[in-house]
């Protein structure tokens, strides 16, 4: 199991920490010394995960922080209250999202629900708390994505899969959209001077309730993949599954747009992962970065100011 390096001193915000991948990142890091804030939709489940994380590590320091990241105010004010307490943020772990919903969904703010989820909420979030993590001597974001993105392409034509919906690519095309937010955040580090690593991961084939919460939203019911995928497709547990994750977020040795996942894709131990190469157009990524900055009414330089 990967150990992760002492963190005490910290501050790290985590989304979708009440299951799965962040309930697991949360509690490892809160064990190596972190302050951890569990992001989370629903307060009463990130109550029960933070119990969970104190019956194993009863010093650990946590709180619990309502966002809903397919809803823009919601991210505001999650990002508003966190800067009026004024302290500095070390890591910032995109973690949380949904998957394969089985039929087109606007959010609140008009957005398909995916993409609003996986990627502009995220967006958003990490630009508004910018402020924040540049006051850190050494931030990170660290972005979760998926090999699923290798199916992903970006159509600035058709960002809101308004013509044709389906839930998988909806799904590609944003863990596609993480990994360029990746990429333009570390471009914009380093034309900035700003201390800060952006970086990612994806977790492989790693058994958690994502496979079945999306599909189960609108009353849909989970496709075979998510019925039997975990019999018949090598899969791992938990535990494993988050470890690209936490190298992403906490290991020294890390570079900016460093990308980790399982050595054999869907498991094994982490290790340096290839990306899409429609991830590496940073022209595409500089342009799909200004097109979440109008949707969210979100910017560097508006956060700046």
């Amino acid at each position: 199991m990967y150990q992760v390096p002492d963190q005490h001193g910290k501050r790290i915000v985590v989304t979708g920490a009440n299951s799965g991948t962040g309930k697991e990142a949360a509690k490892r890091l809160a064990g190596a010394g972190a302050h951890v804030v569990l992001a989370v939709r629903t307060e009463a489940k990130g109550r029960q995960a933070e119990t969970e994380i104190l019956a194993a590590h009863p010093g650990a320091r946590l709180e619990v922080r309502r966002l809903d990241l397919a809803d823009q105010a919601s991210v505001r004010t999650f990002a508003e209250e966190l800067i009026a307490g004024g302290e500095p943020l070390d890591v910032l772990v995109n973690n949380a999202g949904v998957m394969n919903v089985p039929a087109r969904t606007e959010t609140v703010d008009g957005f398909e629900l995916q993409l609003a989820s996986n990627f502009l909420g995220p967006f958003a979030l990490t630009v508004r708390l910018l402020p924040l993590l540049l006051a850190a001597p050494a931030p990170r974001v660290v972005t979760m994505s998926s090999g699923a993105a290798y199916r992903g392409r970006i159509d600035f034509d058709d960002l809101q899969s308004r013509r044709r919906y389906s839930p998988t690519l909806a799904y590609a095309h944003s863990k596609l959209a993480d990994l360029l937010m990746m990429v333009r955040l570390a471009d914009l580090a380093a034309e900035n001077d700003w201390p800060l690593l952006s970086v990612g991961a994806h977790p492989g084939y790693t058994r958690t309730n994502l496979m079945t919460s999306g599909p189960r939203l609108n009353g849909g019911k989970p496709g075979l993949l998510e019925s039997v995928g975990y019999r018949v497709v090598p899969s791992q547990g938990v535990e494993q599954g988050t470890e690209p994750l936490l190298h992403a977020a906490a290991d020294p040795s890390v570079v900016a747009g460093g990308y980790f996942g399982p050595r054999w894709a869907l498991v094994g131990p982490t290790r340096p992962a290839s990306m899409p190469r429609a991830a590496r157009d940073k022209a595409v990524a500089a342009r799909l970065w200004a097109e979440a900055e109008r949707l969210t009414g979100t910017s560097v330089e508006v956060v700046g100011r």
